[in-house]
């Protein structure tokens, strides 16, 4: 069986209802869906919740999925749809745990662990409105269209944001800290 019958087969098993598809499923983006989680939400254990939130409502969701484009990218919205619901319930921002471990990165991102970690921390200092943006931009390479969709904002006001999130992270990576 091709790999987009498996898919096909078990998008049809999680419709029904069936455990063990949802189980597969999660054996094949499990790790997809908590590196987006973990970008949005900025602290693994919410991550950890959105990935609860995503697979435990994956066979109502999967109703929607009309087989157009991959299922990975269309995993990848609900999950960045589930969590900016739980963003916008939030009142209080979390810190990262930097023993969490880092989410692997795009052959766009910096490529030292260092540089990483610099951008991780910077990341984790903006505000979730920058933050959101630029991760689903630069990250997950949503256009500024679909941000817009997903945000319920203009597609100029995400790219307004995308700007101020680069400034920010540049200012907070390439400027010296005054001590």
């Amino acid at each position: 069986m091709t790999e987009h019958g498996r898919q096909t087969a078990l998008v049809e098993g999680a419709r029904a209802g069936e455990p063990e598809a949802i189980a597969d499923l999660y054996e094949m983006f499990g790790a997809t869906v908590y590196r987006v989680a973990l970008r949005l939400m900025n602290s693994a254990a919410d991550a950890e919740d959105v990935v609860q939130d995503v697979f435990i409502g994956l066979g109502r969701s999967l109703l929607r999925f009309d087989g157009r484009g991959s299922l990975e990218g269309w995993i990848k919205r609900v999950t960045s749809r589930t969590a900016l619901m739980r963003l916008r319930r939030q009142r209080s921002r979390k810190e990262i745990s930097l023993d969490a471990g880092l989410p692997a990165w795009t052959a766009t991102t910096p490529s030292s662990p260092a540089d990483r970690l610099t951008l991780e921390r910077a990341l984790a200092e903006l505000p979730d409105a920058l933050r959101v943006v630029f991760v689903l931009k630069e990250i997950e390479g949503y256009s500024h269209q679909e941000i817009g969709e997903m945000l319920g904002i203009r597609p100029g006001t995400s790219k307004t944001r995308l700007y101020r999130a680069r400034k920010e992270l540049q200012k907070s990576i390439w400027e010296p800290k005054s001590v």
